[in-house]
């Protein structure tokens, strides 16, 4: 045990369900007491966690794949930080290590529940990203879900984020005989193919998808990668060849929506071109964790796969950074840094 331990963290609350877009008046930055971690638990500092989309579904109260976020308590997220007391065995005060419970300064964690990281292998927010459960889903999403194989051409919506980049640079890595990308930004799309990789990018913005997919791709496309939903998800049905793939991760067009959303008018087309349409939740995958880790922890060490990050600093800001990733002002993975 460590001797002067903080009294009080402060942690954000969900106060209100959003209707629609979320707002700050849905959130509260609120104080709580700190206290030495029970039998068989950890004190944990955090250094940073994670934002991310699929916590916009977790407001509202609805049955899901996860249980909602409890009103007037702390929400729950990715987070890795610092051990400063410990009362488990095998975890001790100094090591780092990742677990669940983020948006908040302190967290007393079951020792059983975390997972130590190594911050000389990787920076330590690169383990909510890039070596994390993002990266972990690009990975199993392509490669599991979508039967990605050498010579596939492949399309990313939502590519410049913390799961699309990486399915891109995956999908590169593995022989795709081309990759094409949507942003939101010219900025973004410019990165997709100079940083990145991509063959050819294009902002939605600019135009209907379907034709600026067309033109990216005048071949077709094999595998459809999926975190936008919508006209995204119409558009690729259309460019899909027979016996295409889809992994659906994740439909961020429509989770604000405050009317049923219509699903895409060409959907006949998967009965011609006898397409696959998949679901996927990364939870499911675990198995693949340690070969994920050891194939692009080789990709990052050789400098062959490459990250962004959009690190927002302070508790304060937490809101704020999830609220911006919704409107897609991050590039690559948002993560809020306590220091």
């Amino acid at each position: 045990m460590t001797a002067a331990l903080p009294t009080t963290s402060r942690e954000w609350h969900l106060v209100a369900r959003p209707q629609g877009w979320p707002t700050t008046d849905d959130f509260a930055l609120r104080e709580a007491p700190v206290s030495a971690p029970a039998d068989g638990k950890v004190l944990v500092r955090n250094l940073h966690f994670s934002v991310d989309p699929y916590m916009r579904g977790r407001m509202n109260d609805v049955k899901s794949y996860t249980p909602p976020f409890q009103l007037d308590r702390p929400m729950e997220g990715g987070a890795v930080g610092e051990v400063v007391a410990s009362a488990a065995e095998g975890v001790a005060v100094g090591d780092h290590v990742l677990h669940g419970l983020g948006w908040r300064e302190y967290a007393e964690v079951d020792g059983a529940a975390v997972v130590k990281v190594d911050p000389s292998r990787a920076p330590l927010s690169a383990y909510l990203g890039v070596l994390g459960m993002t990266g972990l889903t690009a990975y199993a999403g392509l490669l599991e879900v979508a039967s990605f194989r050498p010579g596939d051409a492949v399309f990313v919506s939502g590519a410049a984020g913390a799961v699309g980049s990486q399915v891109g640079q995956i999908a590169r890595l593995k022989g795709a005989s081309r990759v094409i990308g949507s942003a939101g930004s010219d900025e973004k799309v410019r990165l997709l193919v100079e940083e990145y990789g991509f063959d050819a990018a294009f902002n939605y913005k600019d135009g209907p998808v379907a034709q600026q997919l067309r033109e990216a791709a005048p071949d077709g496309i094999d595998v459809y990668f999926d975190n936008v939903g919508g006209e995204h998800l119409e558009a690729a049905i259309s460019s899909l060849k027979v016996h295409g793939r889809v992994a659906i991760c994740g439909m961020i067009a429509q989770y604000n929506a405050t009317e049923p959303t219509p699903g895409p008018r060409n959907l006949a087309l998967v009965i011609g071109k006898r397409l696959r349409l998949q679901g996927m939740l990364v939870g499911d995958h675990a198995a693949l964790q340690p070969q994920f880790v050891e194939e692009v922890g080789g990709w990052l060490a050789s400098g062959e796969l490459t990250y962004a990050e959009t690190r927002v600093e302070g508790i304060e800001s937490g809101v704020d950074a999830f609220l911006g990733l919704m409107r897609g002002e991050n590039t690559g993975k948002m993560v809020v840094s306590l220091g």
